[in-house]
């Protein structure tokens, strides 16, 4: 016989004080810790908690008894089902105040080290429209909404283009209109839709692991060149010329056209061919006197604008005279290495992946810079003892780790580098605390600037100086 289910409460009138982590707030009741998603500070609603743990419960709404003062209408369609955007509903100041003060609360409940003032985190010009890069997915069997289940019409469960659904990996919304990417890239996906509708074209089957069509690629840039990749699960010629003629023909302002065929049970791309159709293989972007090479499975930061702030500021942290030998840590395709130079005697780039290394390179060489080399392999392997000894002790060392943070072997090999300073990028303000919790003892936090790289999300970006103490 099976356990049987437990049957959570209901609980009225709750009101919604704070915001947490991942874009869920927070409400307290009975000293207990209540996380609710689709709601923000101010409303007063009905909760079905969802999951019952000894020291806190997770809920979502299921009734409004009053909105928040400082509640705005999301202007997006999609907003609560695509899982984007989840702060449509909070004005931009607001995003900025919680996402800012989520970097404080980290580094003093986490770091637990000795602060200077922290910096007003920097906002985003552009709050919509500010991605260069989205990547959507077909499918044959689309996600229906409440309020489409709620109707008596007839539901049409087929074909979509857009996003997966939060936390359901074989559902995907079909997307009208997103603000993420500037035009054409709405045309484009639009486009590829009714082309593959009126002339039949299969859509992956999730589950089934079936279907012609499979994920959809754009990426733009500031030098208005426009690169987009078709990822198809099989080989079928004769529809995939078609398609991409079609798309040819109707974007002429297409400067890079692709494809993959992948047939592999995951969306990865890093391990397939991509094949040109037309145009060039890559694109560029513009950052300052720099060009940087984009190809198919190079990583770029997604805001451009925002990224050129962004190393702005690790320059500014860094503040080189020229004679300085700087380790760019997860250097990723070189950017704030071949970005900062100039301004140093050498810089020395490390990273796991040997695609992004070769882009590096390549980016270094397309902008005549002679004074950088690059490494590829895993950080806590490479920056070892004899390492340093034959390329020279850093004087800087800028790192700029995944979401995970640094290994803790890469922390002890950046202390017995010794070097001057440390100025540490993140993108998870909690990794970052806790790593500099462990290199607290012989550096200080002197400066910290958190950016906005992600308007109308939770994540947020934090640049922080370490001096050697």
């Amino acid at each position: 016989m099976g356990r049987k289910k437990r049957i959570l409460p209901q609980i009225e009138n709750v009101e919604i004080t704070d915001v947490a982590a991942e874009g869920k707030a927070i409400a307290r009741i009975d000293n207990k810790v209540i996380f609710i998603t689709q709601v923000i500070p101010g409303d007063i609603v009905d909760i079905q908690v969802t999951k019952k743990r000894k020291s806190f419960m997770e809920a979502v709404p299921v009734k409004f008894h009053k909105y928040s003062d400082i509640r705005v209408d999301a202007f997006c369609e999609h907003s609560g089902v695509c899982g984007g955007c989840k702060w449509q509903n909070l004005p931009y100041k607001e995003q900025l105040k919680y996402k800012h003060q989520q970097v404080v609360d980290n580094l003093e409940r986490i770091a637990k080290v000795e602060l200077p003032t922290v910096n007003y985190i920097l906002a985003s010009e552009n709050t919509t429209y500010y991605r260069n890069k989205l990547e959507f997915t077909f499918s044959n069997n689309r996600w229906l909404t409440k309020a489409e289940i709620n109707t008596d019409k007839k539901l049409d469960r087929s074909n979509a283009l857009g996003f997966h659904v939060p936390k359901i990996w074989d559902k995907i919304v079909n997307i009208n209109n997103c603000y993420l990417q500037k035009e054409p890239s709405n045309s484009i996906r639009l486009e590829v839709k009714k082309y593959a509708d009126e002339n039949h074209l299969s859509y992956f089957d999730l589950r089934k692991q079936e279907g012609l069509l499979r994920n959809l690629i754009i990426r733009t840039s500031t030098t208005n060149e426009l690169m987009v990749i078709v990822v198809f699960f099989k080989n079928d010629q004769e529809d995939i010329s078609k398609l991409l003629d079609h798309l040819a023909h109707k974007f002429p302002e297409i400067t890079s056209l692709m494809y993959i065929v992948n047939s592999k049970a995951n969306d990865s791309i890093t391990d397939q061919e991509v094949i040109l159709h037309k145009g060039n293989d890559h694109i560029f972007e513009q950052m300052e006197d720099l060009k940087f090479k984009i190809g198919p499975k190079s990583f770029y930061q997604t805001n451009s604008e925002q990224a050129y702030n962004l190393y702005k500021i690790a320059r500014e942290f860094a503040n080189l005279s020229g004679q300085e030998t700087v380790y760019d840590l997860y250097t990723g395709t070189g950017t704030i290495a071949n970005f900062i130079a100039k301004s140093a005697k050498k810089v020395i780039g490390i990273e796991y992946v040997p695609e992004a290394i070769d882009d590096a390179k390549v980016n270094s060489t397309i902008n005549a810079i002679a004074n950088t080399e690059f490494f590829a392999g895993d950080m806590k392997d490479i920056l070892t003892t004899s390492f340093i000894k034959e390329h020279g002790n850093p004087d800087t060392i800028i790192t700029d780790p995944p979401r995970a943070g640094m290994h803790p072997d890469v922390i002890n090999s950046i202390i017995n580098a010794n070097p001057k300073k440390i100025v540490y990028v993140s993108c998870n303000p909690a990794t970052q605390a806790r790593d500099i919790s462990l290199l607290d003892a012989n550096y200080k936090v002197t400066k910290v600037q958190p950016v906005d790289m992600f308007p109308h999300t939770y994540h947020v970006e934090n640049v922080v100086l370490l001096e050697h103490r």
